[in-house]
């Protein structure tokens, strides 16, 4: 095991899968996911590469190929600093998706950054995920190397179900726009493996992480993101005019008036209609400000995504009904740079930022403009409160009172020496406050403790002395997949006999060695190079039946199977299997559905009870809990690593919910027919898992031939 020496200088892999990063000319409010997520994670890797002890800083995304968002995205690795860059994966299509339709792409893209990582001078010390997603990736790369891992949500599953619901969406509508279901799940689990969580604001841990079974603030840390103050300062006496403040001529009679100005993306979230129907309805505030909304970039708005779509129409609609034109701006086009210059003209212009959205988990523009020297009203829900009592330059609200929002602006627009006491309150707060230096510096004082009492598995583990020609693999299950058709048995026995020189043959099963060896002896079945037993809990070699001792003490790992038996003793409708079924690393019982808690239950009560482990139900009536580093998936890509053979030379097959990480990922995944593989149907949209139309060793023979699998 590779331990950590207090003198090793760092280095951090960020992890940021979705939306449109780049170092430059970052596209902000494009779409829902091209937002501050974006600038944040571009910033945090270049202040983290400026601090003496960081050796070097991977900000790791999604290669993007297609025209429609440029060739930049395209770039397998583009230099951010000296020590900084930006690594692009591949998963999933080349072309550019929503985040919502990264979810069955995620194990590709973990299995392709864990052969990235293999590929480079040394592991990284840490890991940090961004949002849910990453999140599911972090989890599955912490697991696989024992490297600790960090993660920030950014914005959380649970408390965007719950404002949608308020908003008058049913779950059907929520889950199906936002797969709702997969997000909250990935945030659970990481929220239970995570070993520290980075939050922007106190307001975050109490009102949105609280919501999750795993709320653990003990490992929680409030670390303000910062803002770049060499960007954002606020005008000079003679501020000049910009292109963009020409380009407002062409919408505001007066132009010169204090200026209300929202910057976001045209999200619903965002309630910039709210905002615009407030201004519309107050006579007074109107008399006093033009409104300017910035949301975004657009050349023709039906060709736009439908989310954006609706709320631009909105605008243009509620912008009719209340007949604001020559008071209401809405611009087609920004560039990046021209941002900083908006604050600055809002604020010459002695006016005031608004950000009513809905909940705002943070906040950067509300720091942007405070830099600026903008006063702000802003929403009551989210890292604003935060802001706002750090900085005391504004004024927060409900963001679904119109009244309360207009009132709010007026009593800024409406006293000078108010205005100027909130501006000067952010121009001195805002750097005592929010610095990136300063969040670096936090950030790195937490790295330590993680790293203490961390042991990695080795990088280069030891190879094995044995089959080192063989350059493709078959691991399959035992129960219900290879077994059960006696015919279909002896035509893959016979194939394997065929190729064994050439192709490595693996089991991988949820029974003990000894019951395993049983069966080989019963039905005549080879002895297999690798054996995978107790799911995933023991890697044995043959012929002699080496057990793999370093992949044992990986698995230890928080594993308290004292306490893990306690909690589940009582629960109804679970009865321990006998001792023959259960083993150091994996406790086992019956599960009747009749009587026991629901699965979602039981999982439930595992997180609460902060217990690292990773349950699975089988068959539909066997529960197995393993430790959380364990499963069939993770030691079958462990055994690949010592064999050297990629992921995709390798046929995986099952047929059950215990072989789902298996058949997931860059493996060639084979799911044969079987009254079972309902408990699979997740896996069924992803391109590289093959549901077999015939049972059993049929079913894996199949596959063979439907992959061409020898010839690859």
């Amino acid at each position: 095991m590779q331990e950590y020496e207090k003198s090793e200088s760092l280095y951090i892999v960020l992890i940021s899968i979705h939306g449109l990063i780049r170092g430059h000319d970052l596209e902000l409010g494009r779409d829902a996911d091209t937002g501050g997520q974006t600038k944040y994670v571009v910033e945090l890797a270049k202040a983290l590469a400026k601090q003496p002890n960081v050796e070097q800083v991977d900000l790791v995304t999604r290669r993007i190929v297609d025209v429609e968002v440029g060739g930049d995205y395209a770039e397998s690795v583009e230099a951010l600093a000296e020590n900084a860059q930006i690594v692009r994966i591949d998963a999933g299509p080349e072309g550019y998706i929503r985040k919502e339709e990264l979810w069955d792409h995620l194990d590709s893209f973990a299995d392709n950054l864990l052969s990235w990582l293999h590929g480079q001078p040394r592991w990284p010390n840490v890991l940090h995920s961004h949002y849910a997603d990453a999140g599911y990736v972090g989890v599955r790369l912490s697991h696989l190397t024992g490297l600790p891992l960090i993660h920030t949500g950014h914005s959380l599953g649970r408390d965007k179900c719950r404002r949608l619901l308020a908003r008058g969406l049913t779950m059907e509508e929520i889950e199906q726009r936002y797969h709702i279901s997969r997000r909250i799940n990935a945030e659970e689990e990481t929220l239970s493996n995570a070993d520290l969580i980075i939050t922007s604001t106190g307001n975050e841990i109490e009102d949105q992480y609280e919501l999750y079974d795993c709320y653990t603030p003990e490992k929680m840390a409030v670390i303000p993101p910062g803002t770049d103050l060499d960007q954002f300062h606020p005008p000079a006496a003679s501020n000049a005019s910009s292109a963009f403040a020409a380009s407002l001529k062409n919408f505001l009679s007066q132009p010169d008036m204090p200026m209300i100005l929202a910057l976001s993306r045209p999200d619903e979230r965002k309630n910039i209609v709210t905002l615009l129907e407030a201004y519309g309805e107050s006579p007074r505030l109107q008399a006093k400000a033009n409104l300017v909304i910035v949301a975004g970039n657009r050349d023709d708005i039906r060709e736009m995504d439908d989310g954006a779509q609706g709320v631009l129409t909105e605008l243009l609609l509620v912008t009719d009904c209340y007949d604001l034109y020559g008071r209401v701006a809405l611009p087609k086009h920004h560039k990046a740079d021209d941002v900083a210059d908006i604050y600055r003209l809002a604020a010459a212009s002695k006016g005031v930022f608004i950000n009513p959205a809905l909940t705002e988990p943070f906040g950067l523009t509300l720091l942007e403009a405070a830099a600026s020297g903008l006063p702000l009203v802003a929403t009551e829900n989210g890292g604003p409160v935060d802001i706002i009592g750090n900085c005391q330059n504004g004024v927060l609200v409900d963001p679904l009172d119109k009244s309360a929002i207009a009132e709010a602006l007026l009593s800024i627009l409406d006293n000078d020496e108010y205005w100027r006491t909130l501006s000067a309150n952010g121009l001195a707060n805002v750097v005592r406050h929010y610095s990136w230096e300063a969040h670096a510096q936090a950030y790195l004082q937490k790295v330590p403790p993680l790293l203490q009492h961390f042991e990695r598995l080795p990088k280069t583990p030891l190879v094995a002395t044995t089959g080192r020609l063989r350059s493709q693999a078959i691991f399959t299950a035992l129960d219900n997949t290879l077994l059960g058709d006696d015919e279909g048995l002896a035509q893959f026995v016979s194939l394997i006999r065929k190729k064994r020189k050439k192709c490595l043959f693996g089991i991988a099963t949820g029974r003990r060695l000894d019951s395993v060896l049983a069966i080989f002896k019963k039905h005549r079945i080879p002895v297999p190079d690798i054996l995978i037993t107790s799911l995933g809990t023991e890697v044995y070699f043959t012929p002699q039946l080496i057990a793999d001792i370093a992949w044992s003490y990986h698995i230890d790992h928080l594993w308290t199977p004292q306490v893990l038996r306690r909690v589940l003793g009582t629960l109804p409708g679970l009865t321990p299997q006998p001792k023959r079924e259960q083993s150091r690393f994996k406790i086992s019982y019956y599960y009747d559905s009749e009587l026991a808690p629901p699965m979602e239950e039981i999982l439930t009560l595992l997180r609460q009870k902060e217990l690292s482990v990773n349950p699975t139900l089988s068959f539909g009536q066997f529960l197995d809990i393993v430790p959380a580093r364990a499963s069939k998936g993770q030691a079958l890509r462990y055994v690949a690593r010592q064999w050297d053979i990629p992921l995709e030379r390798i046929l995986a097959t099952g047929g059950s919910g215990g072989d789902s990480d298996m058949v997931a990922g860059n493996t060639l995944g084979v799911v044969v027919a079987n009254r079972h593989r309902e408990e699979l149907s997740n896996l069924s949209d992803m391109e590289q898992v093959y549901f077999a139309e015939h049972s059993n060793a049929w079913g894996i023979l199949e596959a063979i031939e439907h992959y061409d699998f020898f010839h690859l």
